[in-house]
């Protein structure tokens, strides 16, 4: 895609204050699988999702991920291209529109759109 912008395809760089956030011990399952091994284990998560925190190490909640998204946030200066994943994109929902907890936490996030960041607002193209 770089190359095809006439950017050079080496020159970018990575953030660990982006990649996706982790389920711990529930990583890899979906939650079905979860409440075949263990009913009742996601209701906590069902109530609560913005702010439930998954068993297992590493684990996080999407609160705690949005203390690690939002001071690289704030220092974006001038125009970006961030590849990411929708944990993210719920945490700049957010950051940038205000949108509350429970709003942010079930938004439907596709996989094949972008988000453009303009001004103070959100747009799916």
């Amino acid at each position: 895609m770089r190359t095809a912008m006439g950017l050079d395809p080496l020159a970018y760089r990575t953030d660990p204050r982006l990649v996706e956030m982790s389920f711990g011990d529930w990583q890899g399952f979906t939650f079905a699988e979860l409440e075949a091994r263990l009913p009742g284990s996601t209701d906590g998560r069902r109530h609560a999702k913005w702010d439930f925190q998954p068993p297992g190490d590493g684990a996080e909640s999407y609160e705690m991920l949005l203390e690690r998204v939002k001071p690289w946030f704030d220092a974006l200066r001038g125009q970006t291209v961030c590849v990411t994943h929708g944990g993210v994109m719920r945490c700049l929902f957010r950051i940038v529109e205000g949108m509350s907890k429970k709003e942010a936490a079930s938004l439907e996030i596709p996989q094949d759109r972008l988000l453009r960041l303009e001004g103070r607002s959100l747009k799916w193209l």
